[in-house]
């Protein structure tokens, strides 16, 4: 039987979408724009991870319980869906020098876009009625986390974040 989602759970399981969306957009572009060879791993990495995401929301609006490990699986199933990762994004786009290849700035970004991201899985996950959907959002949500992690302490290692 086919989830029932309330219009709320639709409108925050749309925006999810959404910033899963500018998540791929933003890694893409900034894995071809980071100088560093573990940098542009780190955010491809993350890039794929967001593509499944995206995919796993995906099939939640259409009315499926996504089975987590299949979803691990199936990365690349958003290229399908029309999803053009090479959008034309410019270092201009998010409000960086154009040829800086800044990668602080970068990873300053992107660790502001996990918080937010992040923040936002709460809103929709205790919004949820299904069980099963919680907890497939609290996976993306704990990745996001990951994401976030992994920035920080490559920023850390960099000496561009400081803890006090």
């Amino acid at each position: 039987m086919p989830l029932q989602l309330s219009q709320k759970e639709k409108l925050l399981l749309q925006d999810q979408q959404a910033h899963e969306e500018i998540c791929i957009q933003k890694y893409t572009s900034y894995a071809q724009q980071a100088t560093d060879p573990k940098l542009k791993q780190l955010f491809n990495s993350h890039a794929q991870q967001e593509q499944t995401h995206y995919d796993t929301v995906g099939q939640i609006l259409q009315g499926q319980v996504p089975n987590m490990e299949q979803g691990q699986q199936q990365g690349g199933q958003g290229q399908q869906m029309g999803i053009n990762l090479g959008m034309g994004l410019s270092q201009s786009h998010f409000g960086l020098s154009q040829g800086s290849n800044d990668d602080q700035a970068l990873c300053q970004d992107m660790l502001m876009t996990e918080k937010h991201v992040s923040g936002s899985y709460d809103t929709t996950i205790f919004e949820c009625q299904d069980a099963n959907v919680r907890q497939a959002l609290n996976h993306i949500q704990k990745e996001e986390q990951q994401h976030g992690e992994g920035i920080f302490n490559y920023m850390k290692q960099k000496g561009w974040y400081q803890p006090q």
